[in-house]
């Protein structure tokens, strides 16, 4: 049985010797490798690291920053090492539309979602009733959009959240909010950007007669729907699909691409570079 289980993630210059000398350091200090995954493109190196203690040998995670150290020095590594006891907390920002906020609260309820939702923050008061079900502290923002993103900014941090989550939050954020945020803030939305834009885009879509909708999960970025993609799914549809049709199809896979998001930034599986993602799921 173990104490403790640990995440590294490292993203560096591609250089050889890498993987071996966090082979070493773990093994030197009598660690077990549970998952281990690397990536390299030529120029850059990326891994994740899962691994465990024995339960004769506690150690903290000062001791291991401390000790790895070196070693990201020597490789010139962006990276950090994560206690997978502490569970994540996370804040979801919701509109009128709550199937994305109702799927995360079910998967955090039944375990899957391993995080705490510490709060859900909205533009309306619709989705309330079903925080107050949960038991989730609800804030309805100003309408006032710079006093909006300030209230969200304050929760996170008294809240101690890592992560928010845009689950169909029709607002759009501020490029300062969005650069406060950076690699902290999840948003989903329909892939049929930048083809149907604006309102009623599964409307616009079954005019057309497309053949497959979608979803996208992405870091924010002061760029609109522009972020690092993290997952994305399809589904086909039919000529005999209403738009009606189009619209439920569409909210599952948003669920589902929305969760899968979700789940791999707090199991630290996914590494930003630049505009795209390395995702080890």
């Amino acid at each position: 049985m173990t104490q403790g289980r640990y995440i590294l993630t490292v993203k560096c210059p591609d250089a050889v010797g890498i993987v071996a000398a966090v082979a070493t350091f773990l093994a030197d200090r009598g660690f077990s490798i549970e998952e281990s995954d690397q990536f390299h493109d030529g120029a850059s190196f990326y891994m994740r690291t899962a691994f465990s203690e024995p339960a004769s040998g506690a150690v903290s995670l000062e001791e291991l920053n401390a000790g790895f150290a070196p070693i990201a020095l020597r490789f010139a590594m962006d990276w950090r090492i994560h206690d997978s006891s502490a569970r994540p907390r996370i804040v979801i920002a919701v509109s009128k539309i709550g199937h994305c906020l109702q799927d995360l609260l079910y998967r955090q309820e039944t375990g899957w979602l391993n995080a705490d939702i510490a709060a859900i923050v909205s533009n309306h008061p619709d989705m309330e009733r079903v925080s107050a079900w949960r038991g989730t502290r609800y804030v309805v923002l100003p309408q006032d959009k710079p006093a909006a993103d300030a209230k969200m900014i304050a929760i996170m941090e008294e809240t101690g959240a890592e992560l928010l989550v845009l689950a169909r939050y029709m607002q759009i954020l501020a490029p300062e909010t969005c650069l406060a945020l950076a690699g902290r803030c999840i948003n989903i939305h329909h892939s049929f950007l930048p083809s149907f834009k604006g309102a009623s885009p599964y409307t616009q879509a079954h005019e057309r007669g497309v053949k497959i909708i979608g979803a996208t999960a992405h870091y924010v970025t002061p760029d609109l729907d522009e972020g690092p993609i993290i997952e994305q799914a399809v589904s086909r549809v039919a000529h005999h699909h209403t738009p009606k049709d189009l619209v439920e199809i569409g909210r599952d896979v948003e669920c589902q691409v929305l969760a899968r998001a979700v789940r791999w930034h707090i199991e630290r599986r996914v590494v930003i570079s630049g505009n795209k993602t390395v995702v080890f799921a």
